[in-house]
């Protein structure tokens, strides 16, 4: 696994990123910057697995990885609505 400081903050980028557009999609949800990249980081890992259980793939590259943990973002987002009710 590549735990280099770039790697890190690719993935601090890309777990915001993903936070932020599932927060704006699914309203509601708002957890500020630190809780956007949790989202978005536990999001791009739901998403990796759901979409390559499917055999989805949505790009590559950072804008790939943009919208599978997006995805995985807005799934999440939405499962922790179905919980607190």
């Amino acid at each position: 696994m590549d735990f280099s400081i770039a790697a890190i903050i690719i993935l601090l980028v890309v777990g915001g990123i993903a936070g932020w557009l599932a927060g704006v999609i699914v309203t509601g949800y708002g957890f500020g910057l630190a809780g956007n990249i949790a989202v978005g980081i536990v999001g791009a890992a739901l998403g990796n697995w759901l979409l390559g259980a499917a055999g989805l793939l949505f790009g590559v590259g950072i804008v790939g990885a943009i919208i599978r943990a997006t995805i995985g973002a807005i799934v999440l987002l939405l499962l922790l609505r179905l919980v607190r009710r």
